[in-house]
């Protein structure tokens, strides 16, 4: 049978969290999830044993597969409406923070860690407050449950077995073509072998859940266009993976786990943030569509490392006449790439200020040890846009009014860090967008970005679909 009650498209957190509370409500209705990867315990990244990115083919298994990208990089549920994404501004911010707490159970009921990094410290955390708004920086001071990379894996395991045994198909090896739409109504989809994408075959449902993540944000929204999804360009984040030697990051890692910053660093004032930070943590390489290589970091529950990674991320908005923000980004990325013959880029922050390029010789006598060992010491101010560059330069000298030693000569930073949510989906609170029976999820809708929130979303979502 090809017809469905619902057909998700997208494994990830938004994905899987719809189909889970459908059956947590008991529903009757027949569930079928399209994802391009493969089950959980089947992923498995050939780099720990080649010590080097070898590029998979049809798919890297960092990005693709049940439970998507981010349970593969550091699996943190960030537990504030404040961070997240713009999900609170559609369904209002309490609302937001309540279903945070009730998806945060979930989660405790699969087995994620008790403990909550980031509180308990309040005068502490007032000292840092302190030195950000000193250095004109705002901090938001998050909790954070870190599942931790390996553990984040056993987590999204249960819940996958949890789905399959309580009746959803999960049709691993599946990569959508292209929706159908019939007179403003989506009545299914088209999909194929990721492997042999010429063999097509079309599944039929009353209503069609679009999570397809960051990766899938490109096809998204060329989907938009084909088939005149109301959409608006938004926000593209172009920047860094940042690393320094834990000794740097100690108080903050220790008070805070994670310390988000803010700031809108002259001349130009666009909004530069801190994302992702993970103490003792591993950076690390993803590749998406088209061989473009981005740096992300990953931190474990037990594995350590000397050093502490964190991405620096600058926000870029356009307006009229440009309206391809996700392509800009990529062009972005493929310049640096070209720079590393296809690998990531790393850059000393002293040989940035002296205007000159890392070299591997510098990088082997340096107190900072890559923890990417592949990644090529260059010069990545040689592709990143000016505006960009000058924004995070500016940006991690006022960084290291808070953190001491942030902005020192041997501080590493790796390029491209990109991250592709900058399609926005127009729809009302309960997701329903101008294609009837036709709904669009999590980090590539445009309005969550990370576990926490696309997993509220995922869960906002299965509660409406098991009412109609």
């Amino acid at each position: 049978m090809n017809k469905f009650d619902v057909i998700i498209v997208g494994a990830g957190p938004a994905g899987i969290f719809t189909a889970l509370e459908m059956i947590k409500s008991g529903t009757e209705k027949k569930i079928a999830i399209v994802e391009k990867g493969v089950s959980i315990e089947k992923r498995n990244c050939p780099k720990v044993k080649t010590k080097k990115c070898v590029n998979c083919k049809p798919y890297c298994h960092i990005t693709t597969g049940f439970s998507g990208a981010g349970a593969f990089s550091d699996g943190k549920l960030s537990l504030s409406y404040e961070v997240g994404g713009d999900l609170p501004n559609l369904i209002g911010s309490d609302f937001a923070q309540e279903m945070i707490n009730y998806t945060d159970q979930i989660y405790l009921d699969f087995g994620a860690d008790t403990k909550i990094e980031g509180v308990d410290n309040g005068e502490k955390v007032k000292d840092i407050r302190k030195r950000a708004i000193q250095s004109g920086l705002k901090l938001v001071d998050c909790p954070i449950r870190h599942l931790g990379t390996e553990s984040a894996q056993v987590i999204y395991n249960k819940i996958e077995d949890y789905l399959v045994e309580n009746g959803v198909e999960i049709h691993f090896g599946q990569v959508c073509k292209d929706i159908i739409v019939d007179n403003g109504t989506c009545t299914g989809v088209l999909v194929a072998d990721a492997r042999k994408e010429e063999e097509v075959q079309t599944l039929y449902s009353d209503n069609i859940v679009v999570a397809t993540g960051r990766k899938g944000a490109d096809w998204l929204e060329k989907m938009c266009e084909v088939h005149n999804i109301e959409h608006q360009s938004g926000t593209v984040d172009i920047g860094v993976r940042v690393e320094v030697r834990n000794e740097i990051m100690e108080d903050v890692n220790n008070v805070l786990y994670e310390s988000k910053l803010i700031g809108y660093p002259l001349p130009f004032k666009n909004k530069v943030r801190t994302f992702c930070q993970n103490p003792g943590g591993f950076v690390s390489q993803e590749n998406y569509d088209n061989n473009l290589a981005v740096v992300n970091g990953h931190s474990y529950k037990k594995l350590k490392s000397q050093n502490t990674n964190l991405a620096i991320l600058c926000s870029h908005n356009f307006s009229e006449p440009f309206n391809q923000p996700i392509e800009y980004a990529k062009k972005v990325g493929e310049l640096v790439n070209m720079l590393g013959n296809g690998q990531i880029l790393v850059q000393r922050f002293g040989d940035i200020l002296d205007g000159k390029r890392t070299w591997q010789k510098e990088l082997d006598r340096s107190n900072v040890k890559p923890t990417l060992p592949d990644a090529i010491a260059g010069d990545i101010t040689s592709a990143m846009p000016y505006r960009t560059m000058v924004n995070i330069i500016n940006f991690i000298k006022a960084v290291d009014t808070v953190v001491p030693g942030f902005a020192s000569t041997e501080t590493l930073l790796y390029s491209p860090e990109i991250k592709f949510y900058s399609n926005r989906i127009k729809m009302d609170e309960k997701f329903n967008t101008n294609i009837k029976n036709l709904y669009c999820l999590g980090d590539s809708s445009g309005w969550t970005r990370g576990l926490m929130m696309a997993s509220v979303m995922g869960v906002l979502m299965g509660r409406e679909l098991d009412k109609k």
